[in-house]
């Protein structure tokens, strides 16, 4: 491990700047969620666990719907701008072999849409992603160069760049 390497760890999230590299394990049904701002040079990484906030004592970077919105604005305040956000995200995997129709249950399912949707919401582009299917991955992320690597013990690596994808600027 490199000595800028910050682990984030399920249910929790990260904003640094170059040379640093943000690392999440064990994203199963949880979700990865990686945005890069390639002008100031700031990426966030946060691993959420489930689509939407229940309860009012619960921490807000476990959930989706109050994670991401976290995350942005804590990006916000250390200089990045929203306009200049792009995003990669890896998870939402079926983990277990449930065999249901009860939409609660897919919760792999259940975060994709969500985070999808936050994320077209805020306006923020998703220029890579790796999810579903049934396996787990790990999601590190180089704020030099805006990389993610997405590992898995199933699958081959897979490479995304935050700063040489499409520029879109949202006003």
């Amino acid at each position: 491990m490199n000595n800028h390497q910050k682990k984030v760890g399920m249910g929790q999230y990260s904003i640094g700047s170059s040379p640093e590299t943000l690392k999440t394990t064990a994203l199963g049904s949880c979700i990865g969620i990686a945005i890069y701002d390639s002008f100031n040079k700031i990426g966030g990484l946060i691993h959420i666990m489930l689509p939407k906030k229940n309860n009012n004592n619960s921490k807000v970077t476990k959930y989706a719907d109050t994670g991401i919105l976290f995350l942005i604005n804590n990006m916000e305040k250390k200089g990045a701008q929203k306009n200049y956000m792009k995003a990669t995200i890896a998870g939402g995997a079926r983990m277990f072999d449930i065999s249901t129709q009860n939409k609660k249950m897919q919760i792999g399912k259940r975060n994709i849409e969500a985070v999808k949707n936050i994320l077209n919401n805020q306006q923020i582009e998703i220029t890579g992603e790796d999810v579903g299917a049934n396996y787990g991955r790990t999601m590190i992320f180089n704020l030099k160069n805006g990389e993610i690597v997405i590992t898995s013990h199933q699958k081959k690596d897979k490479n995304f760049n935050l700063v040489n994808s499409r520029f879109n600027h949202h006003y």
